[in-house]
């Protein structure tokens, strides 16, 4: 099983609340915890879930190899980068 890189480094400028990603997606709470459950785009610190801004936009548009790519830990890769930068997420953090 690869490891799931989601919000590792931990930046807080790529991290929203449930609500904020519910309302982004035009979903409610509980689907986006069943995707962060599901589909690792959200990751629980301290007991409170925080999603990815950049692997809920990979999500929703469809881009398996940029989500695949970000739960690998590339986020210096064009593929993640440019959805890392789309919300001044700072990449050059990655290990």
């Amino acid at each position: 099983m690869i490891e799931n890189h989601c919000l590792v480094p931990f930046e807080r400028s790529e991290a929203m609340t449930l609500k904020q990603a519910a309302e982004i997606a035009g979903r409610t709470v509980n689907t986006i915890r069943n995707w962060c459950e599901a589909r690792a785009i959200g990751r629980m610190i301290a007991g409170r879930w925080y999603v990815s801004r950049a692997a809920l936009a990979m999500f929703l548009d469809g881009d398996h190899a940029a989500l695949a790519a970000y739960f690998e830990g590339e986020r210096t890769s064009p593929v993640v980068a440019r959805y890392l930068d789309r919300y001044a997420v700072c990449s050059q953090n990655a290990q």
